[in-house]
C-alpha cells in the first residue's frame, strides 16, 4: 500500500495512493472533520462534492468523547457513517496552538515538553493530560485511521536555529518511538494503516534537509512538510519546498499540512507536493467569503480565481448565481440576493450553502490539476 505515479508533468505529479480502506487519486485536497464532522454538511454531501480523504483530529477527538468509545463504536468511518478514507493528525499541533487558550482562562498553558511527550491543559476545563509518540499512535488506531502522522513538536515563528534543530531532533527521536511501536502493534495485521513522519526545521534550509534525511533512515510510507502555517512569511513557502522535497523518494506520497490558499495549492502541486489539508474553504464560508472562478486557466499567480464577500451591499439585488462557472448546489440553486439575506438574517442555511460552494471549488481544483 503506497503511492503509485500515473503520469507526471514538469514537477507536478497524478497518481493514486492506496490504504487498507480504498484508494485516492492524487493531488488531494482534505476536507477538515476536526470533531468527526465536517462543518454544516453530511458525509454524503462532502462526498458528493468530490472529497475522497477527510482529517480527523486527533486532539479533539481523544478529548471528546475519547478514543475507547470511538473504537467501540468500530472506528471513526463508523461513528461518523463516513466509507472514503481518514487521515488523522498526531494531536501535537493542537496540543501547542491551544495552549494559549488555557492560559487565558486558567491562568498558563501548563504546556510542558519531556524527552517522554507533552503535559497540557484542556483549555475547555483545566484538566491535565500527557500525550506522548506512543499514546499518540494508539489513539488513531484506535479511532481506525488510514493514514496515521506521528507526533511531532511544531516549533513557532521567529525561532532560533538552536531552538528548530533541538526541536527537530526531538522530533526524530519521537518519530523513531512511534514507528517502533507502531510496528508492535500491527504485527499479524493482513491490513494495517499507513504511517507518515513529520519534516520539521523551521525556515532554515540545512534542517528542513536534515529532518528529512533522518526520517528517511527510519523509514516511512509518507512524508509530510510541517511548520509551513505558524506565521511565518508567506513568501517562504517556496523554499521550504525546494529544500524539502528533492530529499524525499519518487515513489512516496508528499503531504503539506495546513496550507493554503488556492493559488499555493497550485504552487505546491507543481512543485511535487500529493496532499494537502485546509480549514480556508469551510471557515471562509462561514464569514460570507467565496471563491469564485475568473475563467482563466489555473496559475501561480492566482488570477484565476477572485474572492467576494457576500454580505456587501452590491449583492443585494443581484439575482444571478454566485458563481456561473460553479456547478455546486449554491451556483445551480439560488441567486447572490438570497444568499446574502440568510447572511444578513443569520440563517445557518447561509454557512452550510456557502461552506457546500467553497469546497466544491476546492475539490473541483484539485481535479482539474490531475488533468493532462
Amino acid at each position: 500500500m503506497s503511492w503509485e505515479k500515473e503520469y507526471t508533468s514538469g514537477q507536478r505529479r497524478v497518481g493514486k495512493l492506496e490504504t487498507k480502506s480504498g484508494v485516492t487519486p492524487t493531488p488531494v485536497f482534505m476536507p477538515i472533520a476536526t470533531k468527526g464532522a465536517v462543518k454544516h454538511l453530511l458525509p454524503e454531501e462532502v462526498k458528493a462534492l468530490g472529497a475522497s480523504v477527510i482529517l480527523g483530529n486527533t486532539y479533539h477527538l481523544w478529548l471528546r468523547p475519547g478514543n475507547e468509545l470511538i473504537a467501540r463504536a468500530g472506528g471513526l468511518h463508523k461513528f461518523m457513517d463516513w466509507d472514503g478514507l481518514i487521515l488523522t493528525d498526531s494531536g501535537g499541533f493542537q496540543v501547542f496552538s491551544l495552549g494559549a487558550r488555557a492560559k487565558e482562562r486558567f491562568g498558563m498553558s501548563g504546556v510542558k515538553i519531556s524527552e517522554e511527550g507533552v503535559e497540557f491543559s484542556d483549555p475547555k476545563n483545566g484538566n491535565r493530560y500527557f500525550l506522548s509518540p506512543e499514546i499518540s499512535i494508539d489513539i488513531q488506531l484506535d479511532l481506525g485511521s488510514d493514514i496515521i502522522m506521528v507526533l511531532d513538536e511544531c516549533p513557532p515563528y521567529p525561532c532560533t536555529r538552536e531552538y528548530a534543530k533541538s526541536s527537530l531532533e526531538r522530533t526524530t527521536r519521537w518519530a523513531k518511538r512511534a514507528k517502533e511501536h507502531f510496528e508492535e502493534k500491527v504485527k499479524g495485521r493482513e491490513k494495517r494503516p499507513l504511517l507518515f513522519g513529520i519534516i520539521q526545521g523551521s525556515v532554515y534550509e540545512d534542517l528542513r534537509q536534515e529532518s528529512a534525511k533522518q526520517l528517511l533512515e527510519i523509514g516511512f510510507d509518507g512524508y509530510a512538510i510541517g511548520g509551513v502555517a505558524v506565521g511565518e512569511p508567506r513568501e517562504t513557502l517556496k523554499d521550504v519546498l525546494a529544500w524539502t522535497l528533492p530529499s524525499i523518494p519518487e515513489d512516496k506520497p508528499r503531504y503539506l499540512m495546513g496550507l493554503g490558499r488556492p493559488e499555493e495549492i497550485v504552487r505546491a502541486v507543481e512543485a511535487g507536493v500529493d496532499m494537502f489539508d485546509c480549514v480556508i474553504p469551510t471557515r471562509e464560508g462561514r464569514h460570507g467569503r467565496l471563491f469564485i472562478w475568473t475563467g482563466e486557466d489555473l496559475n501561480l499567480e492566482g488570477s484565476f480565481y477572485e474572492t467576494i464577500n457576500i454580505g456587501n451591499e452590491q449583492h443585494r439585488e443581484d439575482f444571478s448565481p454566485v458563481d456561473s462557472l460553479c456547478d455546486c448546489h449554491l451556483c445551480t440553486h439560488y441567486t447572490r440576493a438570497y444568499l446574502r439575506h440568510l447572511f444578513t438574517v443569520d440563517e445557518p442555511l447561509a454557512g452550510r450553502l456557502a461552506s457546500v460552494h467553497n469546497l466544491r471549488f476546492y475539490l473541483r481544483m484539485m481535479e482539474k490539476l490531475r488533468e493532462k
